[in-house]
C-alpha cells in the first residue's frame, strides 16, 4: 500500500510543493513547527533512513541544505533545524525549518491548524527565494 507521502507525490492528495526533481520532492508539512517548515522526501518509499543508499541520502541532505539556506534568508532566522524522525509515516522524510531557539524543534509546539493563507504564503515565499538563489529548475510552477 502506498504511503501518505507517495499519495502526495502522485497527486492523489494535495501538497504545497517547493521542490521537485527525479529523486525527491519537498513540500510544506501540514503541522509546521515554524513558518516554512518543509519535508524533503525521496520518491522511492524507504521506511528507515539508514536503509537509503549513500547517494540518495547525500542528495536528500543536499536538497535540505539548499532549502535551509532559502528558509534562513527568507525568515531571517539565525539557524535552520534538520530532523529525521520517521515515527508517524513509514516513508523517509527530512524536516527542515527555520529556527530561533531549541524549542522551535519540539513537535509538541507544532501548529495543528495553520490557516490556508499562511501556508500558501509560506510556500510562495520559499519558492520565490529558492528561485532567487538559483534553484529555479527544481522549483515547481506556482
Amino acid at each position: 500500500m502506498a504511503s501518505l507521502f507517495t499519495k502526495i507525490i502522485d497527486g492523489q492528495i494535495p501538497g504545497r510543493f517547493v521542490w521537485q526533481d527525479d529523486q525527491c520532492v519537498a513540500f510544506l508539512t501540514i503541522e509546521p513547527l515554524t513558518p516554512g517548515h518543509t519535508l524533503v522526501v525521496p520518491r522511492d518509499e524507504v521506511e528507515v533512513w539508514t536503509d537509503l543508499s549513500p547517494q540518495l541520502m547525500g542528495h536528500l541532505t543536499s536538497v535540505a541544505q539548499t532549502i535551509g539556506r532559502a528558509q534562513r534568508a527568507e525568515w531571517d532566522s539565525p539557524f535552520v533545524g534538520l530532523l529525521i524522525a520517521g515515527f508517524d509515516i513509514p516513508h523517509v522524510h527530512l524536516h527542515v525549518m527555520p529556527t530561533w531557539t531549541a524549542a522551535d524543534m519540539n513537535f509538541r509546539n507544532a501548529d495543528a491548524n495553520p490557516t490556508a493563507e499562511a501556508m500558501d504564503d509560506a510556500a510562495q515565499r520559499l519558492r520565490n527565494r529558492l528561485r532567487d538563489q538559483g534553484a529555479a529548475d527544481a522549483v515547481p510552477v506556482d
